[in-house]
Formats: structure tokens, sequence, C-alpha cells
């Protein structure tokens, strides 16, 4: 009797206390600075992220950024990037100077036990190619035996690189450099034979390319790369309203919840989840510490997860990426929002 007791006490002060979330440390110094300090790609990423010349950052990993600005805020606009290279993005974000990660990131094991941080979503599934001149006449990366291979150093990137060698009886000769940007100005001058990183990161790339067409993706895969938003370890608060950003992105595209039409849904939606997301029903707000509405100003201020991938990497874009593993799970891809109720 008495632990019944003890447990129905418990129980009710649960429930009392659940619909109120409890602040963290980051969350609380995000909203008493009044921005987001978001880690991102420094050499510029097209398509993911880069700056242009009046300082305006666009990009997927961006608009993360500003859908996390507009869920606390109501402005996508309260964000500060911090260009990080492969090798300073987790040193950033262990040590505080950043709040969240945003940086074409692959979740790996060992990345989310040994170093302090959480990945909270994937936003890009994404893996790992190799990239040649035409003018080598290489159809297959098994013929890559004793290449050169230009290879960003401090990346999964590395690694899988020696394991596809090792694993094919093949040998290569690794010219390591620390950020992108030295990689393609060394791989255009012929210091290598290969360029190898993430297939979307090879598109991207080759637009800055002085003759792209010179060059061409090589067929294999030869990784999995899922990319995705980091915060630090133990910081649940904060970690909620970063996943739960990205999944209100991903739930609106399947509920077809676009910044064009999100006000006329919010006046006269009775699907329910619709009401749900857009903080008409239901104090989801409330129990990640938001405004009722924070859904609701991602998607107005950013749009849902199709609008910004059309926007960044879509056929209209110079990458012409097609969504593959990135559609909708309804549609045959990965992408998969956690239920909103």
């Amino acid at each position: 009797m008495r632990l019944s007791t003890v447990f129905a006490a418990a129980s009710v002060m649960a429930l009392a206390a659940g619909g109120q979330a409890l602040a963290g440390p980051t969350f609380d110094a995000v909203r008493e600075k009044g921005f987001v300090q978001c880690g991102v790609n420094g050499s510029g990423l097209p398509g993911f992220a880069s700056v242009d010349d009046k300082g305006e950052w666009s990009g997927l990993d961006i608009d993360l950024c500003k859908a996390v600005a507009a869920a606390v805020f109501g402005d996508a606009s309260k964000v500060k990037y911090t260009p990080l290279t492969a090798k300073e993005r987790f040193t950033a974000l262990q040590s505080g100077e950043i709040d969240m990660l945003s940086r074409n990131t692959t979740w790996t094991l060992t990345r989310d036990t040994a170093l302090g941080l959480d990945f909270v979503g994937v936003n890009y599934y994404d893996g790992q190619g190799f990239m040649v001149p035409k003018s080598l006449g290489v159809k297959s990366a098994l013929e890559l035996d004793g290449a050169s291979v230009c290879v960003q150093t401090g990346t999964t990137t590395e690694l899988n690189l020696a394991d596809f060698f090792r694993a094919n009886n093949m040998s290569y000769e690794p010219v390591v450099f620390e950020t992108n940007d030295e990689l393609i100005g060394a791989f255009q001058a012929g210091r290598c034979d290969v360029f190898t990183t993430d297939q979307s990161g090879l598109y991207s790339s080759r637009t800055k390319f002085e003759n792209p067409d010179d060059f061409v993706v090589l067929p294999e895969v030869i990784s999995k790369e899922p990319l995705g938003p980091v915060v630090r370890h133990g910081d649940n608060e904060w970690g909620d309203v970063v996943r739960w950003s990205l999944y209100a992105m991903i739930e609106a595209e399947e509920y077809g919840v676009t910044s064009e039409n999100v006000d006329e849904l919010k006046a006269n939606s009775t699907n329910p989840t619709v009401r749900r997301l857009l903080g008409v029903e239901g104090e989801f707000g409330k129990a990640l510490g938001l405004p009722a509405d924070w859904a609701y100003q991602i998607i107005k201020q950013i749009g849902n997860y199709g609008e910004s991938f059309e926007r960044n990497l879509g056929e209209n874009t110079p990458l012409k990426i097609k969504r593959g593993l990135n559609d909708l799970w309804t549609r045959g891809g990965l992408q998969y929002a956690m239920p909103f109720r």
C-alpha cells in the first residue's frame, strides 16, 4: 500500500509538471543574449552553408539555424554564425563557443558517445563518393589503385577512405588539407588524381570549379553519412528545441503545410495534426519552453523541409540534387518526423 501510494503521488507530480519544460543552461543563455550562436561550414559549401558578398548566409544547414531562432524568438534573423573547419567544429561546441553545430556533420557512434556531444536528428542522408577528371578515363572507384587522393582532415572521410582501399586490396597516397577550399584548389591544380568527400559535397564543390564539366562523380557510394545538428551532451532541454525544430519542418511537408498556405491552414484546418503543429490545439510549445506558435513561425519564415531542400539543393539550383533518401518516408525516402501529439 505504501509503495502504491508513493507511486501514485509521484505520477500526479509528474503529470502536473509535464506540461512545462524546465530550462537548461544553454537555453537560458540563448534567451538571455537574444540570439542563437550557430557553428557552420567555414569553407563555404554551396547548398548547405555559404555567405554572399553582403554577408548573408544561406543553405540547408543555415535554414536549420534560422528555424531554431524562429522557434525561440519568433524571428529567424536572430542568429550569429561561427564559421568552422572540420577540425575546429567539435571543440567549439564542447567549449561553449557555439550553442549548436549545423555543419554537414556525420552522426557516428564515437562522436555520439566519446565527445560529450549529442546528435539530435538527421537533416541530410548522404554517402561518401569520389570525383575524378574526365581526362583520367576512370569509370569506377575500383580502378583507383595507386591513385593520389585529396581528402579533408578531421573527418569520417579520411577513415572511410582507408577502409575502402584496404577492403579492396588497393593502395593510395593521401593528400590531406584542413579546408575544403584548399582541397578544391589542389585538386584542380592536379596535385591529386581523386577528390573524395560526401557526394553532396562533391556536387557542391564542383559548382566552384573553373570548368565543372571537366570532372565526373564516380558511381560508387562507399559509406553511410547521416548528417545532422549537434548539441552538448546532457543539455536535454536545448536538444529538444533543436530536434523538434527540425521535426516541425519535416512534419509540415508531410501534411502539406507550406510558407504560402500556413496562415490559411492555421485559421481553417480541421486536421488534428496540423492544428497541433501550428499551436491551435494542445500545449506543445509549453512542453518545450517555447511560445504556442513556435512551429508556425518556423514554417512561415523558413518553410517546410521540402521547401528548404528545393531552394538550396534541388533541381532548380546549380547542384540539381534529387531528393532520393531525403524524400519523405511516404514517398520512399528516409525523412520521418516523430509524432506531434
